[in-house]
């Protein structure tokens, strides 16, 4: 039923114009970052063949990539999350959704992996263009992997959120501007707070997100993410459960 529900999901994310519209504005604007850093990069390797360890091309071009990329997901996925819940409540096709023999939870993992399948669908293209760069040089896949591994749990954070915040409200517009200020908020307090023990960086998705952009695989920046995104489930999962108490 999960599967179904995702599948649905999916298919109701990928039917919409605007989502073609959107892909293509984040395709041109990674594109553009990246031919923007790769000649910025061939402009000074003459340098850097000079100095001993200097930065190779996967910290020089890559890591600022998925950097630009995990800032489009913060602006782009509450887009995708507000309908998930919000529009069926506002369509009334939520109660019906609640009186079928599926679970709550199964409702909010079946739209959770629809939203996260969409979500690796659209940041596809990005570990592609980065390994074009295997043509020419050679790539540090540590790095790299490392990277695309902290985007994954970013966006699994992101849709969590936006899916919780969707399940409190029959507006999307509103769920949209929520989840938008919350992740926003977040960062914004991270980049404001100059003390390296400040308690606003370990809220901050973004700051978590760092050591990996860096090459360090943290269990500790990964468990917040799987923390944050599993409170955020089930929380969405007990707001459905309470919206099926009330009819």
């Amino acid at each position: 039923m999960i599967a179904l529900i995702a599948a649905r999901e999916l298919r109701s994310l990928l039917s919409m114009p605007s989502t073609w519209w959107v892909l293509a504005g984040l395709q041109f604007m990674l594109a553009w970052i990246f031919l923007t850093r790769l000649d910025a990069f061939l402009e000074i390797q003459p340098q850097l063949a000079q100095i001993a360890n200097a930065p190779g091309v996967t910290a020089s071009i890559a890591r600022d990539v998925c950097n630009v990329a995990a800032l489009l997901l913060m602006m782009l996925t509450p887009l995708f999350t507000m309908r998930v819940i919000a529009e069926e409540r506002r369509n009334q096709t939520l109660t019906l959704l609640l009186s079928s023999p599926v679970s709550s939870a199964q409702i909010v993992l079946g739209k959770f992996v629809g939203l996260m399948g969409f979500l690796l669908l659209l940041m596809s293209t990005t570990p592609l263009m980065l390994l074009s760069l295997q043509i020419g040089t050679t790539l540090d896949f540590g790095l790299l992997c490392s990277n695309i591994f902290g985007l994954i749990l970013l966006a699994s954070c992101y849709a969590a959120v936006g899916l919780y915040v969707s399940s409190l409200t029959a507006q999307p517009i509103i769920a949209a501007i929520t989840t938008l200020g919350v992740l926003l908020g977040s960062w914004l307090a991270d980049m404001s707070s100059s003390a390296l023990d400040s308690p606003w960086h370990q809220v901050s998705p973004l700051y978590h997100f760092q050591n990996f952009s860096n090459g360090l695989l943290d269990t500790g920046d990964a468990s917040f993410f799987v923390l944050v995104s599993g409170v955020c489930l089930l929380l969405a999962m007990q707001r459905l459960n309470a919206h099926r108490l009330q009819k």
